[in-house]
């Protein structure tokens, strides 16, 4: 009978990945009159296409090195084949979403000047929920799958064991990669272009956002498809993912409790697994309701998410019921579900401009870019302790509830309704390219009106994406930390092993925690110098198209946009590949020497700075774009407080679409590899590291 409810999972899984590639091909029907707009959307669309083609190239070739590396690790081709279906998922998630989003946004704005509101918003929607679907089908079906695959294999009359999930955690691993350098190298292409586009354009020429006059343009749209599209997709189906594995691991790993009774293993298998196909289920029946006439998008989408949560959530309650006989695991999926809308709420609360800290940047930029950066960094700062204070609250929760079991529902249930918040989010940037096609065609000022309130809607959605993906991050990292030890401890335990949890004071572990907090400042530090080099090309090439063609300004000369096309992804490609070899090797790194001690530590200090550095820098970012917004709304464009509001926007550019997004990344990419590989680590003087060759180790050890 489990194996029959697993099957439902792979088939809803496979019907959502069907959903999306049908609404692809409905999209690519709708045809293009204006010459001029199917021109640009031409432009964007090979542009993005030519970034995704080469950085999948490179990929490829790294994860086939790794997919190698991890085989001999883990002595286990299963983990191998997990992990490079993992990667290839990941990889065909981002292209399904990117590959249409170039695709919708020309056609939206032709919506826009046809239908007005009605129809760009169904066309932007609909273009957004191909991605969210890939997201949650490719998801569900890899996990399920694999999970069927391995328990046919080692005959599936037996339970679930460990060895099984072990080998899923490896589809994580694949997620992780490439989740990382989809993250980083879009970040950097997009805001490269962003940069270059704005410092240049607007600062210098003083031309508006989107002026086809601008060489930059091209590129800088091209890159809300790559960054905000292509990353953000993989990002997310890293996060949808690993919550599920890592809920399936804490299954596996000890006895589930709810109310002082033991839970069968496989019901404690089977509920995350379910709730997650009812949310698919959920996802698409909110996504009905965005249709009809309506000149208020944002009450649409709200509609659809609101109604995506409550099926989701009655579909958990009777689960919950049917499985365990109460609701317990019931009340701690709502409790993650509600605790991401919270932190989505509170990151509109500090970047929207319709709220005080935005509104208090704006005014600190009438006396200089100074102030504007001392208040942005403040409203950054601020903006950390409550999504902090609210992760804790739910962990807490969630453990008194269900153990580390309870926890992992908090964080599947965060990400339970994704195909409908990853349709909301991923809207978006297809509206704000239709913008910028209606802009450089020159089209109507009603057309650009009707793009700009559904891309106004989109930063909303965005925020709350945003909320969703740091929650699911943080709660995801503590449950694979939890994994890591326990694993860890029941590897050698196998070879008559016993170890010790570590202490707070061993001198191994301050280590550990000491590298870990680093490392996201590292990190950090190299996606920020990525980004500044690759602006610095670009707004080189900027300048020198505008000295070199003085018939640009007067629109006898067009640019040459491939050029600044290829500088972004020449630059992005280059750039990734130092921090996201770091990422990947740390841990490793560590393992080896400082031991699962130092490991330990490592992961808990990258895990608390890494998430209050990633809040910090994403809020900081989205308060300055809005603050910028804000003086562009006053009326104030060219005046020295607009210049302000853009020194901002530009230092903030990569806080909030590069090198915060991609911290998030790096936590579960860390502690992803530390679980994979513990094989490795525990063959090295019995976990110890090499570091125990110079020191006693006589108490560690009872073997």
């Amino acid at each position: 009978m489990s194996y029959y409810f697993l099957l439902i999972a792979l088939g809803v899984g496979v019907l959502g990945l069907a959903y999306a590639l049908v609404t692809k091909l409905k999209i690519r029907k709708i045809k293009i009159e204006n010459e001029r707009v199917a021109q640009l959307t031409g432009f964007i669309k090979q542009g993005a296409n030519a970034f995704l083609k080469r950085e999948y190239q490179i990929l490829a070739i790294f994860t086939v090195i790794i997919a190698v590396a991890v085989g001999f690790a883990t002595w286990s081709w299963q983990t191998a084949v997990a992990f490079l279906a993992g990667a290839v998922f990941s990889g065909l998630a981002g292209f399904l979403g990117m590959s249409t989003a170039t695709n919708a946004n020309g056609r939206t704005t032709e919506k826009a000047q046809k239908e007005g509101m009605s129809g760009a918003l169904r066309v932007s929607y609909q273009g957004g929920s191909v991605m969210g679907f890939a997201v949650v089908g490719l998801g569900l079906a890899g996990v399920s799958g694999l999970v069927l695959l391995f328990w046919g294999i080692d005959g599936a009359s037996g339970d679930i064991t460990t060895g099984i999930i072990n080998s899923v955690m490896g589809f994580a691993l694949g997620c992780s990669l490439i989740a990382l350098f989809a993250r980083v190298g879009g970040g950097i292409f997009t805001k490269a272009a962003d940069v270059g586009a704005d410092l240049v354009g607007k600062v210098e020429a003083g031309i508006p956002e989107d002026d086809p006059r601008n060489p930059a343009v091209i590129a800088d749209n091209v890159g809300d498809n790559v960054g905000d599209v292509a990353g953000m997709g993989a990002d997310l189906f890293e996060s949808y993912s690993g919550s599920l594995i890592a809920c399936l691991a804490i299954a596996v790993l000890a006895p589930v409790m709810f109310a002082s009774e033991y839970i069968n293993t496989l019901y404690v298998i089977l509920f995350p697994t379910l709730v997650l196909a009812a949310g698919i289920v959920a996802s698409f029946i909110g996504g009905l309701f965005v249709r009809g006439k309506t000149d208020n998008p944002g009450k649409k989408l709200n509609l659809s998410t609101y109604i995506a949560g409550g099926v989701s959530l009655l579909a958990a309650a009777i689960l919950s019921f049917v499985f365990f006989e109460s609701f317990h695991a019931f009340v701690v999926v709502a409790i993650g579900l509600a605790a991401g809308i919270a932190i989505g709420f509170f990151t509109e609360v500090y970047t929207s401009g319709e709220y005080k800290s935005v509104k208090e940047i704006a005014k600190q930029s009438e006396t200089g870019a100074g102030t504007n950066l001392i208040s942005g960094l403040a409203v950054g700062m601020m903006s950390t302790a409550l999504p902090i204070l609210t992760i804790v609250v739910v962990a807490i929760v969630g453990y008194l509830v269900g153990g580390h079991y309870g926890i992992a529902l908090a964080a599947v249930g965060m990400l339970s309704t994704m195909g409908s918040t990853l349709a909301s989010d991923a809207y978006g940037p297809i509206a704000d390219n239709a913008g910028g096609i209606a802009e450089m065609a020159q089209l109507e000022p009603e057309v650009r009106e009707v793009t700009d309130k559904l891309d106004a809607v989109g930063n909303t959605t965005a925020a709350i994406g945003k909320g969703f993906c740091i929650g699911s991050a943080a709660l995801t990292s503590l449950l694979l930390l939890v994994v890591f030890f326990t694993t860890f401890a029941t590897t050698l335990a196998e070879d008559g092993v016993v170890i010790q949890m570590p202490y707070l004071i061993d001198p191994i572990v301050i280590a550990g925690v000491l590298i870990g907090g680093m490392l996201p400042f590292l990190f950090s530090a190299f996606t920020m110098n990525s980004v500044g080099r690759a602006a610095f090309a670009m707004i080189e090439e900027v300048r020198r198209q505008f000295k070199m063609y003085p018939g640009i300004m007067e629109d006898t000369q067009q640019p040459d946009y491939a050029k600044c096309v290829d500088i972004s992804t020449k630059a992005a490609l280059k750039e990734m590949i130092v921090p996201g070899t770091l990422a990947f090797l740390s841990p490793i790194a560590v393992g080896i020497t400082l031991g699962y001690v130092g490991l330990g530590g490592m992961l808990v200090g990258a895990l608390a700075s890494g998430l209050v550095l990633a809040i910090f820098m994403a809020n900081a970012g989205g308060a300055w774009d809005n603050a910028k917004k804000y003086v562009e709304a006053t009326g104030q464009k060219g005046s020295e407080t607009h210049k302000a509001s853009v020194v901002g926007d530009t230092v903030g550019d990569p806080f909030k679409d590069t090198s915060g997004p991609a911290l998030n990344n790096l936590i579960k990419l860390m502690v992803t590899v530390a679980v994979v590989f513990i094989p490795l680590f525990a063959s090295i003087e019995y976990g110890q590291g090499l570091i125990s060759l110079l020191m006693d180790n006589g108490e560690a050890l009872d073997v």
